[in-house]
């Protein structure tokens, strides 16, 4: 098969449209969760508190083209930040194609069901405990949850 006729999301990243780059995520919503670094140790705690444009059924932004306006340190997901940034969760298709890995079985890509991330339970659907307007940042330790840096046992 030449490189040609692949499917976009195995193509190097490098290659992606704008478009292709945007369809790529599977929509876990993972990445809206607030995260808390250990100033000692830098190790990065994800929380069960969702940035507050984020949709808890859809597990989508609510906002997306103006989040940057509304949730100013909202980071745009880009080829070069990926190399940096420590906190996606082993089941991020940017992450996976990133390491040169293919996209899980359950992505929306290879299943034509967008649903399919909730149906795995990859998704924060249902787990969300708090948007962050809703909790002081004194009180985010408490939220500290292990899941969103694991794969789920049915999504493997």
């Amino acid at each position: 098969m030449s490189a040609d006729s692949r499917p976009f999301w195995e193509k190097p990243l490098s290659s992606l449209t704008r478009s292709e780059w945007e369809r790529l995520c599977d929509g876990c919503g993972r990445c809206c969760l607030i995260k808390l670094e250990d100033e000692d140790s830098g190790e990065i705690h994800h929380t069960s508190v969702a940035c507050r444009l984020l949709d808890h059924r859809s597990c989508r932004c609510s906002h997306y083209e103006g989040r940057k306006s509304l949730v100013p340190d909202c980071m745009r997901l880009t080829l070069a930040k990926l190399a940096k940034i420590r906190w996606l969760p082993p089941s991020c298709s940017y992450r996976l194609r990133f390491e040169d890995k293919p996209l899980p079985p359950w992505h929306h890509l290879l299943t034509g069901d967008p649903d399919s991330v909730h149906k795995v339970g990859i998704s924060v659907r249902g787990r969300v405990e708090a948007s962050e307007q809703e909790v002081e940042i004194d009180d985010l330790p408490r939220f500290i949850r292990r899941w969103p840096k694991s794969w789920p046992k049915r999504g493997r």
